[in-house]
């Protein structure tokens, strides 16, 4: 849980972040890796240097930042620590949610760097079908609602100080229903450490909730709105952020790469791996690769930004291109840089299991091919959304 923070430094994006970057983050991204210890020096840090309120209005003492800016400090932050990366892609998408249906305290608390949300969609009944929640809301009292679900994973379980919840609707028609729920409501609970192969630090754990009670209050939109304002808020919002979570993770990879590449001499034929047409082929169709990617993002925030009429698709295949082009771009910099890559101390093996976790992160690189295909061909993108 967060503590106060200073007050958010002025205008469109905290000057001094990129600092907390290099000096906290990275330094301590290997040792948040091989013991699977939550991240919270850096989480603090970027909360005080103004980046958890990043998204937040002036209205409320935020900075006013957009996807864009969203995007970049993701990115550098996949670079250096794939699991503070991914704790912050998640509260910024629950805040997306926050700044549009949540209370004035919350929204000040969230522009000061002093709340930490995420999101919590998935669930062990409908797994990364996050548009089909089974969790449940009933009626609690007059004034209160009683929350039931099986959560499969979530971000930050355990640390954050909200989550942006899914259930099906109280009592209105439609897919699903938000609420924010705090971090140490009753019956809630967190159901073990994470101890994955990628993404170590990052506390992705089940959570249940067991009869947890909320005030109708904290229902984010109206009830039975859930699936719209996923849709029209945190998808693109998710979707784009991963995907320059991946371009960030692959920019690293192809740096140490070519580091290696630059530095590694073979005696015999006196000359640089870099010398070699093998490895110069190689390495160009990963560069090549990551920065028609990176395009694609490009063009996919510009669309947002335009409100072009083909945005919703570019943030569906962008994230699938970006997936995939980290995935492919790992296991190439791990040939190039042969049994080097093995050894921790290149960087390169860490980088290489958290390039693999977007693939599998809902939706799905196959989920996404499918909803692509729908777009294109006129068919409705969830049918089991009821």
């Amino acid at each position: 849980m967060l503590q106060a923070a200073e007050a958010p430094p002025t205008g469109p994006v905290p000057e001094h972040w990129d600092a907390v970057v290099r000096d906290i983050v990275e330094p301590l991204a290997g040792k948040v890796d091989r013991t699977g210890r939550f991240p919270r020096e850096g989480v603090h840090a970027l909360a005080d240097a103004g980046v958890l309120g990043l998204l937040s209005s002036p209205a409320y003492g935020g900075p006013g930042g957009d996807l864009r800016q969203a995007a970049a400090v993701v990115g550098r932050l996949a670079g250096a620590c794939g699991s503070t990366a991914m704790v912050l892609l998640m509260h910024y998408a629950a805040v997306t949610v926050i700044e549009a249906h949540g209370d004035d305290d919350v929204r000040g608390a969230v522009a000061a760097g002093r709340h930490l949300s995420t999101l919590a969609f998935s669930e062990r009944g409908s797994r990364s079908h996050f548009w089909a929640p089974v969790g449940t809301a009933v009626p609690d009292g007059a004034d209160a609602v009683r929350l039931d679900a099986h959560k499969s994973w979530v971000t930050a379980a355990g640390e954050a100080d909200s989550y942006v919840w899914s259930s099906r609707p109280l009592h209105a028609d439609g897919a699903m229903t938000l609420w924010l729920v705090p971090g140490g409501s009753a019956g809630l609970e967190t159901h073990g450490d994470y101890d994955g192969f990628g993404l170590r630090g990052n506390a992705s754990s089940p959570v249940t909730a067991d009869g947890v009670s909320v005030p109708r209050s904290a229902m984010l939109g109206a009830d039975g709105a859930g699936l719209a304002i996923a849709l029209e808020l945190v998808l693109p919002c998710f979707l784009t952020l991963n995907a320059a979570f991946c371009l960030g993770v692959a920019d690293a990879l192809l740096e140490l790469t070519a580091r290696h590449l630059r530095d590694t001499r073979l005696e015999h034929l006196d000359g640089t791996l870099a010398q070699q047409p093998v490895a110069r082929r190689q390495y160009a169709a990963l560069r090549l690769r990551a920065d028609a990617a990176r395009a694609l993002l490009d063009d996919t925030l510009t669309a947002l930004e335009a409100g072009r009429p083909d945005a919703a698709l570019r943030t569906l295949q962008v994230k699938a291109l970006a997936a995939e082009t980290a995935a492919e771009t790992a296991d190439g910099a791990m040939r190039l840089c042969g049994g080097s890559a093995f050894r921790r101390e290149l960087g390169v093996e860490r980088r290489f299991r958290d390039a693999l976790a977007p693939r599998v992160m809902a939706p799905t690189t196959e989920a996404l091919y499918d909803l692509c295909g729908r777009a294109g061909l006129g068919l409705p993108l969830f049918e089991g959304a009821k």
